[in-house]
């Protein structure tokens, strides 16, 4: 049996002997993450810096939301702005693969620039089993590769460590209930952000409607949780699709974007099972979306089981 407290002893100690000098960590928010960072803080203390990097894809007030939590647990960090490199590098690129790969070289990128100004020669990532595994490599097929795996530049300046690297989903839960990580029940979001829920070529304007679309989603499912009137699935979005279909909006003629809408329940992302919303709650999402944003006419439910579809769409 998996013994979480046991395990974060023993990973400060493996860090700070990994470790010679300082490091800075790959920070998103997420539950991986930032429980590797509260790992490296104890290990490593001011030899750490946290580093979050808007890269423009992020979901509706998710920089403030991570700013707020670093400084709740007391972790040092800095927040880099990087959404005009990104978006121009993502620019006319279509393919789910390639799209992975640039935003995992890019982050590479931004994270030696800021290791340089640091003074670090070792970069944190919260990775963990189904990242490596998704990715592929020896006998095991790629399915998707993971931003901070298979998106990793094959020369780095930085060493890599990767406290989690064994890690599943639920594993990954206990260690950070046991660090009092206040985002240990977050629903995961993906590394690559929102550019892989906007299908085909990622842009300002799909992004900031997937966005909308997915802050929706989310507030309708979450309300519904706590009313009661349905369990909270493992993780919950929506994705933009890279199609247009004729619809019709106060009598006037619209040829608008359709949204998927997409909840699973899960325990560790390696297999899942779609959600069975209930339809008034799922009705009350389409309305909402339709209405709210410009641009959408149409929305669809994905009842697709992991396997066969994997649970993000690219």
């Amino acid at each position: 049996m998996f013994d979480a407290k046991s395990f974060t002893e023993t990973q400060v100690e493996a860090i700070r002997r990994q470790v010679d000098g300082k490091a800075i960590i790959a920070c998103s928010g997420g539950v991986d993450s930032t429980a590797a960072a509260v790992l490296a803080s104890r290990a490593l203390g001011a030899n750490l810096l946290a580093v979050y990097v808007d890269n423009g894809l992020m979901r509706k007030g998710e920089s403030e939301q991570v700013a707020a939590m670093l400084e709740k647990l007391g972790v040092s960090y800095r927040t880099i702005d990087a959404a005009d490199e990104f978006l121009s590098a993502l620019a006319g690129v279509t393919e789910p693969e390639k799209k992975r790969r640039i935003i995992g070289g890019k982050f590479i990128e931004v994270f030696e620039r800021e290791a340089m100004l640091f003074g670090a020669e070792c970069l944190i990532q919260g990775t963990i089993a189904p990242d490596w595994i998704e990715s592929g490599g020896k006998l095991r097929d790629r399915i998707k590769s993971h931003h901070n795996v298979g998106g990793l530049p094959d020369v780095m300046k930085l060493k890599l460590v990767e406290p989690l690297r064994d890690l599943y989903k639920d594993e990954v839960r206990q260690v950070a209930r046991v660090l009092g990580v206040t985002v240990s029940e977050r629903q995961p979001f993906p590394g690559p952000a929102m550019a892989v829920r906007v299908m085909g070529e990622v842009t300002r304007e799909k992004v900031a409607l997937v966005r909308e679309a997915c802050s929706i989603v989310e507030e309708e499912i979450e309300r519904a949780a706590k009313a009661g009137t349905m369990p909270l699935p493992w993780q919950y979005f929506a994705m933009l699709l890279d199609t247009r279909s004729v619809g019709v909006q106060g009598d006037l003629r619209v040829y608008g974007y359709t949204v998927g809408v997409r909840a699973v329940d899960s325990v560790d992302g390696m297999t899942a099972s779609y959600s069975k919303i209930p339809h008034d709650i799922l009705e009350t999402i389409s309305v909402r979306l339709t209405n709210e944003i410009k641009g959408i006419n149409r929305v669809v439910y994905d009842i697709s089981n992991k396997p066969p579809a994997t649970i993000e769409w690219e």
